[in-house]
């Protein structure tokens, strides 16, 4: 499974790169901190993954550590997803290095 750190996830945005960020934590995690620009479909409604997907789709999956998204990453793939990225420390790892002023839990 493909990964990415928060810091090079972050020098891609800045670039202008715009991959699909999914939020795979329940939506009181989501609303407490999130990265700007990703969307919220809880690993519990992971059906609705693949209505909201391309195939194609640049996807970065993101939970609180990584690890919820990492099952999630690999379900895609499964699928068929062809660019399926996992982001390792999910916000957690966001939070200690890109911006220090998201709230942590």
């Amino acid at each position: 499974m493909k990964s990415i750190s928060s810091v090079i996830l972050k020098s891609k945005l800045d670039a202008g790169e715009r991959p699909r960020l999914l939020d795979v934590r329940e939506v009181w995690e989501y609303d407490l901190c999130n990265i700007k620009e990703s969307i919220n479909i809880s690993m519990s409604n992971v059906e609705k993954i693949q209505n909201e997907f391309d195939l194609d789709d640049e996807i970065i999956v993101i939970c609180h550590h990584g690890m919820r998204s990492l099952q999630i990453a690999s379900y895609l793939v499964s699928k068929n997803y062809s660019n399926v990225t996992n982001l390792e420390g999910g916000v957690d790892a966001w939070a200690k290095f890109i911006d220090s002023t998201m709230a942590q839990y």
